[in-house]
């Protein structure tokens, strides 16, 4: 079992050493793809062996648990769909020669350290290393953010390692401040483990425990895509390539807030569930109204995917907030069928970009006619993001509309909803002129690189996939909303 533990973590470093020996090529960008393939294959085997049980190696330094099990999943669906994609993409960015072989090289080798950091987080026993795997996502992705060099990634690079390191800098505090909050009786290496941590949270100190609470809902929250510290978010999905902003954007956002989920049930046994309740519902509408009011007047159609996933991540704020096993278990089939959906959209819009040279909406247009792969692709993410019936977001939207109904939140759930159907305005004004229409002169047809066709078709596949697999994903979720201690 302890192999099994490891595997999701050391598969990826595997694939980045041979990377930063042998460089580019198919084969070891193939050994990425395998990579991520053996994260999700390690998720859906330790959902079937936790079951609400943790898992735990003889060392302490990983813990396997429903939560655990269904982030890799996550990580795992995501990630296999961005390093196929990445294939196709280096490949003709290296023909294009608007990349080099060695800046292919680092990119072969940043892929999958950033898979290995995003794994370790959601694995680690303790809150401090979880720490450190979400601190080691920022130094890799800055790298991958700022790929091409132009003076554009170059700022946005700049602006995601500012504003995310101060919100790390605040976790770190946060977390230092839980250590010194009290003792547990465990030895001092052990008592930053989340284990130890739940069972120990009476005897935290309840005031040092406050100021913890504060500041780690801000510093996580700032990596999350959170209000006020969001202002990273767009530029850095938007110059990221395409499948970086696929990992960034449907997963790395959502283990951030893995780690708010881990730290809140500790807090919540201390402080009681109402005292992170208030800021979670203050920053998730703000996130959920800010998001929504810039998909309406936006024009660069990379940048209204990342304010799609600020919308996103409101709604799961707001899902916390509220923190029964009904909205725990919604929140987490939302973050599974967002990451799967802007996976496929992120893949699409870097094949769009490619054809057009430009992200400006007003510049593309009738790509379903001109080429049906990418624009049907395109389109069947934006409907899932729409949250529109069969697809899982549908399911997931409705989750957590009835849990805060049955908490009797009436008035956030109205206030959701305005913003969301807002922001359901705004994705279907731009995807529509996007995707529809007549070719006019000029507009040739397009077909991407058949490892991003590829790419496409398995994620239409995934998201249908969803619209199935609600039944056997029930008990996973339901269980890692228990292993939170919703329903308390």
């Amino acid at each position: 079992m302890a192999g099994l533990l490891f595997l999701p973590i050391a598969a990826p470093l595997v694939a980045a050493s041979l990377a930063a020996i042998f460089g580019w090529h198919r084969w070891t960008a193939i050994v990425t793809a395998l990579s991520a393939m053996a994260i999700l294959g390690a998720g859906v085997t330790l959902a079937f062996f936790t079951d609400g049980e943790s898992v735990v190696d003889s060392h302490h330094l990983v813990r396997a648990d429903a939560l655990s099990s269904t982030m890799l999943l996550v990580i795992g669906a995501v990630a296999t769909l961005a390093c196929l994609a990445s294939i196709g993409y280096i490949d003709a960015e290296l023909a294009d020669g608007h990349t080099s072989p060695q800046a292919a090289r680092l990119y072969g080798v940043l892929l999958p350290l950033f898979l290995a950091t995003m794994a370790l987080s959601v694995m680690a026993m303790s809150i401090g290393v979880m720490w450190v795997g979400i601190e080691a996502t920022t130094v890799v992705t800055a790298f991958l953010v700022g790929h091409r060099r132009t003076r554009a990634a170059l700022e946005a690079t700049w602006k995601y390692v500012i504003i995310c390191s101060f919100g790390i800098a605040l976790a770190f505090l946060g977390t230092v401040l839980v250590y010194f909050a009290g003792t547990t009786g465990e030895p001092g290496n052990h008592s930053l483990d989340i284990d130890v941590l739940l069972s120990g949270a009476a005897r935290l100190d309840p005031r040092v425990t406050s100021l913890a609470a504060g500041l780690l809902l801000l510093g996580y929250g700032a990596k999350a895509g959170l209000v006020p510290f969001h202002t990273w978010l767009a530029d850095a999905h938007s110059q990221a390539p395409a499948p970086v902003s696929a990992l960034m954007s449907g997963v790395l956002l959502s283990v951030a807030f893995y780690a708010l989920l881990r730290v809140k049930s500790i807090i919540d046994l201390t402080l009681g569930e109402g005292f992170m309740r208030v800021g979670l519902i203050v920053m998730g509408l703000l996130t959920l109204a800010v998001a929504a009011l810039l998909l309406v007047v936006q024009t660069d159609f990379k940048r209204m995917l990342a304010y799609s996933s600020m919308e996103n991540m409101g709604i799961v704020a707001i899902a916390a907030a509220v923190g029964t096993r009904l909205a725990i278990a919604a929140l987490l089939l939302h973050v599974l069928a967002h990451g799967v959906a802007k996976a496929l959209v992120f893949v699409s819009s870097g094949a769009i970009q490619g054809a057009h040279g430009s992200t400006a909406i007003a510049n593309v247009r009738a790509v379903l006619a001109r080429s049906p792969l990418v624009g049907s692709a395109f389109t069947l993410g934006i409907v899932v993001l729409l949250g529109l019936p069969p697809f899982a977001m549908f399911a997931s939207e409705w989750g957590v509309a009835r849990a805060l109904a049955a908490q009797h939140f009436g008035w956030l759930l109205g206030t959701m909803l305005v913003f969301v159907a807002i922001a359901f305005t705004g994705l279907v004004r731009a995807g529509s002129s996007m995707m529809l229409g007549a070719p006019q002169a000029g507009d040739t047809p397009f077909v991407p690189p058949r490892a991003i066709g590829g790419t496409l078709i398995l994620g239409i596949g995934l998201s249908v996939a969803l619209c199935f697999s609600l039944g056997p994903l029930t008990n996973l979720l339901d269980a890692a909303a228990t292993t939170l201690g919703a329903g308390r």
